[in-house]
């Protein structure tokens, strides 16, 4: 049977819950729909993390990523739509997402959105 779309963030044990390493998902597929004319805009997800408990399973984000293929979604409202989820469904030391999205109208879009464990200093940045 064909995977589907889903908005289950499918999570495992950090195999490291000790030590503060980060971990890197890029994903170059994203697609979603403009909501004022409802063309498809295009553009990578960026999602870099310090993980406390729980890592995210890599199929599960993909099926999530999905998801938003067919709905009306502006990049700021996606960017921190897919933070919140993740944070809610991981628990994580520190998290960023960065939505790098295709030229529309002759404009480029960035949009980063960050997460911080309350009372946490930010881990060292890595060549990420």
């Amino acid at each position: 049977m064909p995977s589907k779309p889903s908005r289950d963030l499918v999570t495992f044990k950090n195999p490291a819950p000790g030590r503060d390493y980060w971990i890197r998902h890029e994903c170059p597929e994203y697609t979603a729909l403009c909501p004022v004319t409802g063309q498809p805009d295009f553009g990578t997800i960026v999602v870099r993390y310090v993980p406390d408990r729980l890592c995210v399973e890599l199929k599960s984000l993909k099926l999530y990523l999905w998801s938003f293929r067919n709905e009306g979604h502006f990049f700021e409202q996606v960017t921190n739509t897919i933070l919140d989820d993740l944070v809610r469904a991981m628990k994580p030391r520190e998290l960023k997402v960065i939505g790098l999205f295709n030229v529309r109208g002759g404009i480029t879009t960035r949009v980063m959105a960050r997460y911080q464990k309350p009372g946490r200093k930010r881990a060292t940045r890595g060549s990420h």
